[in-house]
C-alpha cells in the first residue's frame, strides 16, 4: 500500500449494516500517492466506538461517528488501519495506517 494522499482521506467501503445496528467493514478501496485505485479486503475489524448511551428522558442514541480498527493483507503482509464512518455526512475516512 502506497502513501495516502494528505488532502483526501475519503475511501470507499463495502459493508454489512445489520439489524443489531452494528456495522461490519468488508472491503474498502482508496486512491495511492500515483492516483491509482487499490482494493484490500478487510480481514479482521474491531468495533472502538463504545456502545450505545441513554439520555436522561430513557432513548437510547449511538454517536454519529463510528470507529473501526481493521486488518488488511498488502502483497502478503497484514497492515492495521483506522477507518471512521460519520453516518451524518454518509461518509467514511481513512484516519490511520501502520
Amino acid at each position: 500500500m502506497g502513501t495516502i494522499r494528505e488532502r483526501d482521506n475519503r475511501i470507499d467501503v463495502i459493508c454489512q449494516h445489520n439489524r443489531d445496528r452494528t456495522i461490519m467493514p468488508i472491503k474498502i478501496r482508496l486512491t495511492d500517492e500515483y492516483g491509482e485505485r487499490q482494493t484490500y479486503m478487510i480481514t479482521a475489524y474491531k468495533d472502538l466506538s463504545g456502545g450505545d448511551y441513554t439520555l436522561p428522558n430513557g432513548v437510547a442514541v449511538r454517536g454519529h461517528i463510528r470507529t473501526f480498527e481493521c486488518k488488511i493483507a498488502v502483497f502478503g503482509t497484514e497492515r492495521l488501519i483506522r477507518i471512521i464512518y460519520n453516518s451524518d455526512e454518509n461518509q467514511w475516512r481513512l484516519v490511520g495506517a501502520q
